[in-house]
């Protein structure tokens, strides 16, 4: 039954950090909407099913690491993993709610290295864990560039 409530704790955590940082996008659509976008943007309806999923595996991670080892036997990787969720939701806030893309940028490469950070440490308590990762890294990978490219064409908007 800890297992259970463990798994639901951490996904509570997870899609809790997606609540903080869609708090910051409220009333993104017409603010992206008006954004100059490169032609390979996805829609803005396509980052709500695609975070929750992330969020989701984050979750599925984080409880596999958890479950191995406990808090105390993989602080530092559980640690970290707190450390890019508050990265996570920061970059919402950075860009839609502030409105400052250089900032969205440099934020996101941090971002990076926290969640390269975590599969490395996660690797070394569940495999499986890292690599339940992978997808998140990949999206934020892509992110980082649309967030490079929006941001210079619409440095007016988001100085």
């Amino acid at each position: 039954m800890r297992g259970w409530l463990g798994l639901i704790g951490w996904l509570v955590v997870s899609l809790a950090t997606g609540a903080v940082g869609a708090l910051a996008t409220r009333n993104a659509r017409d603010f992206y909407g008006s954004l100059a976008r490169p032609e390979w943007a996805p829609p803005g309806w396509l980052f709500g099913p695609v975070w929750t999923t992330l969020y989701v595996l984050m979750a599925i991670a984080a409880w596999l690491v958890w479950r191995q080892a406990g808090w105390s036997g993989a602080s530092g990787a559980l640690t970290l993993f707190v450390a890019q969720l508050v990265a996570n939701a920061l970059w919402s806030w950075i860009f839609f709610a502030w409105r400052r893309g250089g900032f969205a940028f440099a934020e996101i490469i941090v971002l990076l290295v926290l969640i390269v950070a975590t599969m490395v440490g996660f690797a070394r308590v569940h495999r499986v864990a890292a690599l339940l990762l992978v997808p998140y890294l990949g999206w934020v990978l892509f992110a980082s560039a649309l967030t490079l490219s929006v941001w210079r064409a619409n440095l007016d908007q988001l100085g």
